[in-house]
């Protein structure tokens, strides 16, 4: 990728490349696109996991999608599938998704408002664009559960934030604690959610925990943030040691951005399809469990379809991932 753009102290890194310069400055980690949904499936951009990073705290994945004309793209539409070990968290700036799971939730995800699903120990859903869907274009990010808590049981949970403003900034925070409003939904480690628009020609600073790394997701238009420029669908990795994050908008359009961060998790995790465990024992005793309609995970009621068969496991094991090391006494 060109250096049109950089900052200090940054490296860009496309999935599959070589990794960043660690321990300095901003981090920048490019998308990949992957089909989504089986059959059917949209196609979202991917920054989280990449071999760069697995994961910014307990956030371990992160698809940004749209905006796309449903017309044309015919929406989203995801069958049953299952999740273990993990929280799904679905944020969306335009559109209306309608989500079921295997609890009995039945809810609908509309711009500014956070749905946050809890599959511990075993939990199947179901993800489809409305009707009245014109134009899709959301954030959809798993966090992992820690070793104590991921056989944790079912849970469901609904926040619609209200908007805080900020010297030209407009914020909505949809987990944590950030500019003087906490959310009141519960997690099982210290993190990190917030939307954050930015006027034309505008800048904030944003008091951080200095015990958070962070990672800002660009959605729409350029944020620098510590010297970088950060372009659209990218996503800029900020190491711990931040009291504060300073983000620029220098156009004459709004900018948006999703700011995700959490402690660094410190456990090895594997992922696989939409699973999150620590071994590859645990993957092959949950694909079995789904495979065999095991009660694990339940079932969901309502979808005028078939659930999403689990794909055939590589021939090889899988092995637990965490972050690369930082050079000793390094913050960032």
């Amino acid at each position: 990728m060109s250096g049109v753009g950089m900052g200090r102290d940054t490296a860009r890194t496309a999935a599959g490349d070589r990794e960043p310069a660690l321990g300095t400055g901003v981090d920048v980690l490019t998308p990949r696109d992957v089909p989504l949904g089986g059959p059917r499936a949209m196609t979202v951009r991917r920054t989280l996991p990449q071999r760069a990073r697995t994961l910014i705290g307990a956030w371990c994945f992160i698809d940004h999608y749209g905006p796309d004309d449903v017309a044309e793209t015919g929406g989203m539409d995801v069958a049953p599938h299952p999740h273990i070990g993990l929280q799904t968290v679905s944020w969306l700036f335009s559109g209306e998704i309608e989500h079921r799971d295997s609890m009995g939730s039945h809810a609908f995800v509309r711009p500014g408002e956070l749905n946050l699903m809890t599959g511990g120990h075993g939990i199947s859903h179901t993800e489809v664009s409305t009707p009245g869907t014109t134009v899709l274009h959301g954030v959809q990010l798993w966090v992992a559960l820690p070793e104590g808590h991921r056989d944790t049981g079912r849970d469901f949970r609904h926040h619609a934030p209200e908007p805080v403003r900020q010297d030209g900034a407009v914020i909505r925070v949809f987990l944590g604690s950030l500019a003087g409003d906490t959310s009141p939904v519960p997690t099982f480690t210290p993190l990190l959610g917030a939307e954050i628009v930015l006027a034309p020609h505008s800048t904030t600073t944003l008091d951080t925990d200095p015990a958070f790394e962070h990672g800002l997701l660009v959605d729409q238009g350029d944020i620098r943030t510590d010297g970088t420029l950060l372009r659209g669908g990218e996503l800029g990795y900020l190491g711990p040691g931040n009291a504060e994050v300073t983000l620029v908008n220098e156009t004459d359009a709004p900018a948006r951005a999703v700011l995700v961060g959490g402690t660094p998790f410190g456990e090895r995790i594997v992922m696989w399809w939409n699973f999150v465990g620590r071994s590859h024992e645990d993957i092959v005793e949950a694909r079995q469990d789904w495979e065999a309609g095991s009660g694990r995970f339940g079932h969901v009621d309502g979808y005028p379809g078939d659930r999403i068969p689990a794909p055939a496991l590589p021939n090889a094991t899988i092995a637990p991932r965490g972050n690369p090391t930082r050079p000793k006494g390094s913050t960032r």
